[in-house]
């Protein structure tokens, strides 16, 4: 992981930080991003047990591999 990285990560945010965030509206682009995504993801994972499946792996994964990213 590079410093820049950890960096950016690791930081702690002041209750200001994250309401100024929270307050900001999301633009037209970002929005459309999160909805190609969806759209991707419901295409690639059309039906709910697909999906599920799909959560199932990702978790089996993560508990597999937390804190190993930390270990970089």
């Amino acid at each position: 992981m590079t410093d820049r990285l950890r960096a950016a990560t690791d930081r702690v945010v002041n209750a200001k930080d994250a309401r100024d965030y929270l307050e900001h509206p999301v633009s037209e682009d970002e929005r459309e991003d999160v909805l190609a995504l969806v759209r991707w993801f419901r295409r690639r994972y059309a039906t709910p047990v697909a999906r599920l499946a799909y959560v199932r792996r990702a978790y089996a994964r993560w508990r597999l591999t937390r804190g190993s990213a930390r270990d970089i």
